[in-house]
């Protein structure tokens, strides 16, 4: 089956794509998915010849990303997605030092998967010291200093800090972030979910646990990547399970999974090309967005994902700026990358200190996964750029804040 042709056909501007969020699959990864499901329907944990065939998919698909992220396949678990994963990666974490307290540290610019949980916790046992949320500069990374004070605090159960950024790309100091909590005891987990497939792998000494999502290397929705290494104590809160190595008990999709794993594997085999062609493109979008009047483009302009940026258009509504966008032919997003279905700013530019409204993120799609490859997603950049600057100056114009 081809990819996806994001083309209309009813005589509107041919549309381009910009908010990989999740985005399209790998035609691969498509084609994988539709032959496994006639060849990977039974049981894995049967002993007949359909579910020993099963079990060998499982097992090679398991093989195929545990080996992308340089560990051993039974440290690695499939969830069905990656915030379901970010929950239990954290509750393990928490749950195994339960004796040692239960306070969570994270950054002020964590996924709300994370974020959310932590802060109910904390309210339902009405103890705000319960969550620490260490704030970040203005380029949306983390304040070591505070983090090591955060992580120092007695009763700390475990930490989160992203690999990057899903909204502004910039790239988190894992590894001093990691050796800080390391110092008390304190396992850290990271969310690689917006960096895998796109990205470098976060190094195994980086982390305690990993979580991932197939999304972001053009893989199909549900299927979440938890890694914990042997060398972590972590526990599933609640009865034991003996699925995949007792980390859930949801047994994860063969067809899905094996989805994930052809995607993964032509992403690994494209990443250096595709990130640099991406991160070409991205810093066109920069420069444009910098042009024009009262915008401010945020994230590390150097140090961050390949496929991502962000600005904010001063004196224009962000959800009015999209639906301009729109009908112009462009999909970008605006919001919070990880709460879009509300109208909140985005909590990731609050804890930045920079401009929430009038806010655009593009995410690039990986080239494969568009009809026409590199030259599509390089046409719709220009086209983008191209059109960025009179659209921001029409939305002003309607409203009435061009002269302000």
């Amino acid at each position: 089956m081809p990819p996806t042709d994001h083309r209309p056909h009813d005589g509107s501007p041919e549309r381009v794509l910009l908010d990989a969020t999740p985005g399209p699959l790998h035609p691969a990864a498509r084609e994988t998915l539709l032959a496994a499901l006639d060849a990977g329907w039974a049981d894995p944990r049967r002993r007949h010849r359909e579910g020993r065939t099963a079990r060998r998919l499982l097992d090679t698909a398991r093989e195929v990303l545990a080996g992308g992220l340089g560990v051993r396949p039974p440290e690695l678990s499939l969830l069905p997605g990656g915030p379901p994963a970010l929950t239990a990666g954290l509750e393990g974490l928490r749950h195994a030092r339960r004796r040692s307290g239960t306070r969570v540290v994270l950054s002020a610019v964590e996924h709300s998967a994370l974020l959310a949980p932590a802060r109910a916790h904390a309210a339902a046992a009405g103890d705000p010291d319960l969550v620490a949320e260490v704030p970040v500069d203005r380029a949306g990374r983390v304040d070591l200093a505070a983090w090591a004070a955060a992580v120092a605090h007695p009763g700390t159960a475990a930490a989160a800090l992203q690999a990057a950024n899903q909204e502004v790309g910039t790239r988190q100091p894992l590894a001093p972030a990691r050796a800080a909590g390391a110092s008390y005891g304190v396992p850290l987990l990271v969310d690689a979910t917006a960096c895998l497939g796109r990205d470098a792998p976060p190094p195994a000494g980086a982390y305690d646990v990993l979580v991932g999502d197939a999304r972001s290397w053009g893989g199909p929705t549900g299927v979440g990547l938890l890694v914990v290494p042997e060398r972590t104590r972590w526990r599933r809160p609640g009865p034991p399970t003996d699925v995949e190595h007792g980390r859930t008990d949801v047994e994860p999709s063969l067809p899905l999974v094996l989805a994930a794993a052809e995607a993964w594997r032509q992403a690994e085999h494209d990443r250096a090309a595709e990130a640099a062609a991406a991160a070409a493109l991205v810093d066109r979008i920069r420069a444009a967005a910098a042009a024009v009047p009262d915008v401010e483009v945020v994230g590390d302009p150097v140090d961050r994902l390949p496929h991502v940026v962000t600005f904010s258009a001063l004196l224009v509504d962000g959800e009015v700026l999209v639906d301009e966008l729109d009908r112009a032919g462009v999909a970008v997003a605006s919001g919070s990358a990880c709460t879009a279905s509300t109208l909140e700013p985005s909590h990731v530019l609050v804890a930045m200190g920079v401009l929430t409204h009038g806010n655009v993120r593009v995410t690039l799609p990986l080239a494969a996964t568009l009809p026409g490859g590199d030259a599509e997603r390089e046409r719709g950049v220009d086209a983008f750029c191209a059109l960025l600057p009179r659209v921001v100056d029409a939305v002003r114009e309607r409203l009435g804040t061009r002269s302000l």
